[in-house]
């Protein structure tokens, strides 16, 4: 009986040394305005990246799996994307400007989801005695961001456009 005594003492001891020890989980608060800000500015440093026709400090901004898809096609990584499409072709652009431009963010940590749209005019080089040539389009792009070790990367990123219809009277 003495044994019985024993063990029962034995388990409320360890019981309470292990319900002791336990912490309730800690509930996790986020800023989402300041999230929310952070995710902007990372897409407004690609969009003026792209607006100032350099490809510069955006590989910083994607992480390395980071897929990119345009206009119905798959770019492949960003990496791939900005060696083989983006970066030749900025090279050939006297202006890439954005207008109308508008973004909605929506944090869902670590995650965040970003909807872009704009009009976007850009001026192409040409040669001399040609006639300008000026290509503008009304677009939307998609883009999902992850949080890693502090920083929102992009994730995924999709852009379509289409041609301004013209009001009709």
């Amino acid at each position: 009986m003495k044994t019985y005594f024993k063990s029962i003492a034995l388990l409320l001891v360890t019981m309470t040394i292990v319900f002791s020890c336990s912490e309730a989980p800690k509930e996790v608060v986020v800023d989402v305005a300041a999230e929310t800000a952070s995710v902007t500015s990372v897409m407004k440093s690609y969009k003026d990246a792209i607006q100032n026709l350099t490809t510069e400090g955006t590989l910083e901004l994607f992480t390395k799996e980071a897929t990119v898809f345009e206009s119905g096609g798959s770019e492949g990584t960003f990496e791939n994307y900005l060696g083989h499409h983006l970066g030749p072709e900025l090279v050939h652009f006297n202006s890439f400007i954005f207008s109308d431009y508008t973004i909605d963010v929506t944090v869902d940590m670590p995650f965040a989801f970003v909807t872009e749209t704009y009009i976007y005019t850009i001026d192409i080089k040409v040669d001399e005695g040609a006639e300008p040539r000026i290509i503008k389009k009304k677009g939307v792009a998609t883009s999902d961001l992850k949080k890693i070790d502090g920083v929102w990367k992009i994730t995924k990123t999709h852009s379509s456009s289409r041609n301004i219809r013209k009001a009709s009277h």
